[in-house]
């Protein structure tokens, strides 16, 4: 543990960082209920308004479709808390609104969460990369590639590609298709959830047509998910992240250091379900997002974790690789760096010999 970390321990009174979370377990359903219709009823009533907007101005259309991201996003949230078991205390119950919730973020509930479980299981693991991830390569692995493999990783970590492209086709068309490993269940909500969202396209094209169901949906689906890839991506790819080879992992440290502290305005905070206090939901995912910024403020322990803001979020995207020997992300002009060193170094072996 770092100092820092071992400083806000002894700070917690000697109770262990599972003593601290348990205090924020248990859920309330008349707070989750609330949670919900102050999600859903807006983003239903938003929805409307677009459809309505078409007859005055697709301006207008497109002006609505950012609030109704960002309520999709929320959805989301839900639907992410729901498939920790967190949202409701009945696991059937957390169940039944992650799957309608799934459907309104095109997301297959069943298959995600247990894609997303490995995610929590491995974060900051190097031997444990592959499944909802940011594919991140090492210095090393980089620049052992040979150069197609090399400018398609360029690419891939572009950020216009991640976010303008990407996210998108993630959301749209690759979660459409189960992973081969998923078992049963997971392959059908693939599935049910690709069947749901036909029948409620055609349900939408019915009753405005599809063109008018198109104009609506699309710059929804467009905006949230490159919000929704955006928060993922800022709360594991900042500069002084956590990874680590398996045997030096650690669960509390790839947690703590490894997510960040997105440190969002009220409003965007509120958005985003609280999912920027991210590196105490990756120590303990059962806490719901309504009890986050409490536990962040009443624990010390939470205090002292990696922290950007939305200006320093920025600056993120310059970082592509993890580099081994510097413990830290860095951007392609190190390995141009190392190139260079090489060369020299070469050159020097030849001129002695």
């Amino acid at each position: 543990m770092s100092q820092s970390l071992a400083a806000a321990s002894a700070k917690s009174g000697g109770r262990s960082w599972q003593k601290i979370v348990a205090q924020y377990h248990k859920p309330d359903v008349r707070e989750g209920l609330k949670q919900i219709a102050l999600t859903l009823l807006p983003f239903a009533l938003i929805w409307a308004l677009m459809v309505w907007s078409l007859n005055v101005s697709y301006l207008l259309t497109l002006a609505l479709a950012v609030p109704g991201a960002l309520f999709m996003v929320r959805l989301f949230i839900i639907m992410h808390d729901c498939g920790h078991g967190a949202f409701f205390k009945s696991q059937k119950l957390n169940d039944i609104v992650g799957v309608i919730f799934g459907v309104l973020t095109f997301t297959p509930y069943f298959s995600w969460r247990h894609g997303h479980a490995i995610h929590h299981a491995t974060s900051g693991d190097l031997d444990r990369r592959g499944l909802g991830d940011v594919t991140t390569l090492t210095v090393r692995e980089y620049m052992a590639l040979p150069w197609w493999r090399r400018l398609g990783y360029r690419l891939y970590r572009h950020p216009a590609f991640l976010f303008l492209f990407g996210a998108q086709v993630n959301f749209v068309f690759l979660q459409r298709w189960p992973y081969h490993a998923d078992p049963a269940r997971e392959k059908l909500s693939v599935h049910g959830t690709t069947a749901a969202l036909l029948g409620w396209a055609a349900a939408w094209c019915a009753l405005i047509g599809w063109q008018n169901y198109l104009l609506v949906q699309i710059p929804l689906i467009y905006l949230g998910s490159l919000v929704g890839v955006w928060l993922f991506y800022i709360q594991h790819q900042f500069e002084d992240t956590y990874w680590r080879p398996h045997p030096d992992w650690d669960y509390v440290q790839a947690s703590l250091q490894g997510s960040s502290f997105y440190k969002l305005p009220k409003v965007l905070q509120w958005f985003t379900g609280n999912i920027g206090f991210h590196h105490i939901h990756h120590l303990s995912p059962k806490i719901p997002f309504y009890r986050l910024e409490a536990a962040y403020r009443e624990n010390d322990l939470f205090q002292h974790s990696p922290t950007l803001t939305l200006a320093e979020s920025l600056k993120t995207l310059r970082w592509r690789l993890w580099d081994e020997d510097l413990g830290r992300m860095v951007g392609f002009a190190r390995v141009a760096e190392l190139r260079k060193r090489e060369k020299l170094l070469k050159q020097q072996q030849l001129a002695q010999a």
